[in-house]
């Protein structure tokens, strides 16, 4: 454990960020699942769910949870399956 103040603070810091960054990242798993299954399952709202988990995946890539290539190779991946499903 950590003796000097600011040492202590930012074990306090980190820890609260990574907690932010797995609900965030957590979520961002929950939207791309769900987009996948409603193409998979060919759902009215695929467009919409693909839509919805494209933008969190931008927004992960924003507050730097994401690598930019990352999130391309996943939102590459959405539209791939959402085209061959039409």
């Amino acid at each position: 454990m950590p003796n000097i103040k600011s040492a202590k603070k930012r074990v306090k810091v980190i820890a609260t960020k990574t907690a932010q960054n797995k609900a965030i990242k957590s979520a961002l798993k929950t939207y791309i699942k769900k987009a996948y299954i409603a193409v998979d399952t060919n759902a009215d709202d695929k467009v919409e769910a693909v839509r919805l988990a494209t933008k969190k995946i931008d927004m992960a890539v924003t507050k730097g949870i994401l690598h930019k290539n990352t999130a391309a190779r996943a939102k590459s991946s959405l539209a791939k399956r959402l085209n061959a499903s039409a």
